[in-house]
């Protein structure tokens, strides 16, 4: 089997629905399967999905342990060559999978590939492209609006959204990679419950001397933060998420930038919490 595509659901039952109808769609013709985790929903309306979607290989969670975790697990389950991280309030728009294992497949540096996101009023998400963060470019994303047209910049505005380019960091959104690879890495890293670990992967890629690109020929739906409450529980688990990041790389080998970038999180966190009230 080539493809694997792994979906981690929560709650998002319409969404999902959404994006296993794009794939049932768009990957016609494929040698795939889809592996759908739900990490203990309270809302059980996903099981209503299991007869009408025979194909699907659903599995149910007693706890929700994070999204890590999650994918970690159904990835043991999967058959094919490669692995697709999908989540589910994403839909695929076109016939595209082929297109992508061919250029994975020519690719003997293959690390992993993320595609062209928009968000449902068509705006491109600049996350699609990411350099990993440092100092400098951590500094701009949290506390400036200025968008730099160098390969410094935390969002890769030197590249364009159309364009196929080498990256350092793709969106775990949309996250293909071959199942060796993901597992030599040791898959996500289950330290983070959500956010975080998709840039801590392609970094380990990186560490290791692979190549990660974006695929920007191919577009990508996400109904981007429709299945995310913004509140403290989320500020706690995406700002907690940077910081296990910045322990594990600056801490010891990186301690000016370290002290820079741990302090720059807390101030933003402090008015993140300020803007909730």
């Amino acid at each position: 089997m080539k493809l694997s595509v792994i979906i981690v659901n929560y709650n998002v039952t319409g969404l999902l629905r959404n994006c296993l109808l794009s794939i049932r769609k768009y990957a016609e013709g494929e040698n795939y399967e889809v592996i759908v985790i739900d990490n203990a929903s309270t809302d059980t309306s996903w099981g209503d999905l299991i007869p009408e979607f025979p194909k699907v290989h659903f599995i149910s969670s007693e706890h929700n342990d994070g999204f890590a975790v999650a994918n970690n697990k159904a990835v043991k389950t999967a058959a094919g060559e490669y692995v697709l991280l999908l989540n589910p309030d994403t839909e695929l728009e076109g016939f595209y999978m082929e297109d992508l294992l061919d250029f994975a497949d020519s690719k003997t540096d293959f690390g992993c590939l993320g595609v062209r996101m928009h968000d449902a009023e068509g705006n491109f998400l600049p996350e699609s492209k990411r350099s990993v963060p440092d100092m400098f470019n951590s500094f701009e994303k949290l506390f400036t609006n200025f968008k730099r047209s160098n390969s410094k910049s935390y969002y890769r505005n030197d590249i364009d959204e159309n364009a196929i380019a080498e990256v350092d960091v793709v969106t775990g959104a949309f996250l293909l990679i071959k199942k060796d690879v993901y597992e030599k890495a040791g898959g996500l890293d289950e330290t983070y419950f959500m956010y975080g670990e998709d840039i801590d992967l392609c970094y380990t890629l990186l560490r290791n001397g692979y190549k990660n690109y974006y695929y920007g020929k191919a577009s990508l739906l996400h109904h981007k933060g429709e299945s995310t409450v913004k509140d403290e529980v989320y500020l706690e688990r995406f700002y907690g998420a940077m910081q296990i990041f910045i322990d594990k790389y600056y801490k010891a080998p990186k301690p000016l930038q370290y002290s820079f970038l741990k302090a720059g999180l807390r101030l933003r966190h402090k008015i993140e919490k300020i803007k909730l009230k």
